[in-house]
């Protein structure tokens, strides 16, 4: 009995502070989305990745004419220079895992130049979002894409068109 009371009492108080906050929701994707600025930093991201995948592709196409090479000719080889060539084709995977992991890895070039090219932006939408919620007094401002615990979100809520206009973006 005593815990059923202690919990309706906490449920009232909070359901009391809940109701007293302004809160709201912006969809951050979309407004990311229609900056041109973005665009086109993610363009530049989606070249670079490009670029480099494509270098690794090549690097592993040399790495399997290596591997032909040494199987066609193996037969006519000493232990010495199997090993060798054996060693040698074992040593470019290396090189080419460890440049995968260079441009692709989580503190890898890909990962830098992201932070380089959307950080800025990122920060400024994250300035508009707080300048706003301090204008509009609003004590919370959830992302409408980023839903993880949300349940329920009434459109009534969402801000994205009033962040857009604080960063002159046109739908």
């Amino acid at each position: 009995m005593k815990n059923l009371l202690i919990a309706l009492l906490m449920t009232t108080f909070f359901g009391v502070q809940l109701q007293a906050q302004k809160i709201a929701v912006v969809d951050l994707n979309l407004v990311l989305e229609s900056m041109p600025d973005y665009r086109k930093a993610q363009e530049n991201l989606d070249n670079l990745a490009a670029e480099w995948r494509q270098q690794i592709a090549n690097e592993y196409d040399k790495i399997t004419s290596m591997y032909n090479k040494y199987q066609s000719e193996q037969v006519l080889m000493s232990d010495e220079m199997k090993r060798s060539k054996e060693e040698e084709i074992v040593n470019k995977e290396k090189e080419v895992r460890e440049m995968q992991k260079n441009r692709f890895g989580p503190e890898g070039d890909l990962f830098k130049k992201r932070q380089e090219l959307v950080q800025p932006i990122q920060e400024k939408v994250y300035a508009a979002i707080q300048d706003y919620a301090k204008e509009r007094a609003f004590d919370v401002i959830l992302d409408k894409e980023a839903s993880v615990g949300i349940l329920f979100v009434t459109d009534a809520l969402d801000r994205t068109d009033d962040v857009m206009k604080k960063l002159n973006i046109k739908k």
